[in-house]
């Protein structure tokens, strides 16, 4: 099993493991921000940062990933990824890249995340079935903390990597994070930002989050990632926020 099967030609089949609590017929955001993150990636150079505009939501449907230069460079490079549906641009992304160089004078220490507990949990416990909640395994340590590991491949016959379990996650953020009750209140990002310091290493993935509300129907949630040896990264989401 794996999220995406790959059919030749730029063109993709979800699988499951990508559905949405919200719809059955819809994917999570997490499994097409990696999968444009892995189809962005630039040889000799690291993920800086990708910003993933959701232009409505995304049927799980077969679909087509378009890449496109925007500034190659030595040191950075700027590329954007369209994935379409139907005819439809249903995510964009845009990746900065940065090339790796010397080790400088000073290196800042990161902290750590709480200890991994013991036993698995639930993630949205209102529907512990849907395919997305199922195909990681889930261990909070608080309401806003939480371990992760996912269980699957990104893409059918290829291997997990640390960017990969990193922006699979980052967008359960304003999920983990939510502050009204999830059968009551939509609250939805029609983007996601994720900057990342390196890749994870090893197979957890903590993700620690909060979001704050304004009086008038937004919300914005941040969050940071950690792996076993501390900070990896942020994330970033702007929120609708509406009654259902």
């Amino acid at each position: 099993m794996s999220f995406y099967l790959p059919l030749g030609d730029d063109e993709f089949r979800p699988t499951k493991a990508t559905e949405s609590p919200w719809d059955t017929e819809m994917q999570h955001g997490g499994p097409p921000a990696a999968l444009l993150g892995r189809l962005l990636s630039v040889d000799g150079q690291r993920l800086a940062r990708i910003s993933v505009d959701f232009l409505g939501p995304i049927p799980r449907r077969d679909f087509r990933v378009e890449v496109s230069p925007l500034k190659p460079g030595r040191l950075t490079t700027l590329n954007e990824a369209k994935l379409t549906i139907d005819g439809r641009t249903a995510v964009i992304a845009r990746a900065w890249h940065i090339a790796p160089g010397p080790q400088p004078p000073v290196i800042t220490e990161t902290t750590t995340a709480d200890p991994l507990p013991a036993t698995a949990g639930v993630f949205f416990p209102e529907k512990p079935d849907w395919g997305y909640g199922q195909a990681i395994e889930w261990r909070a340590t608080d309401r806003t903390r939480i371990w992760t590991r996912v269980e699957q491949p990104l893409i059918d016959g290829t291997e997990l990597t640390g960017q990969d379990r990193a922006l699979i996650i980052a967008d359960s953020a304003n999920g983990v994070s939510a502050v009204l009750p999830l059968d009551k209140w939509l609250s939805i990002p029609p983007t996601m930002s994720t900057a990342l310091l390196r890749e994870p290493v090893g197979e957890w993935v903590h993700l620690s989050c909060r979001t704050a509300l304004s009086d008038d129907g937004l919300g914005l949630c941040t969050g940071e990632l950690y792996d076993a040896d501390g900070a990896i990264g942020q994330v970033t989401q702007p929120l609708v926020v509406r009654a259902r």
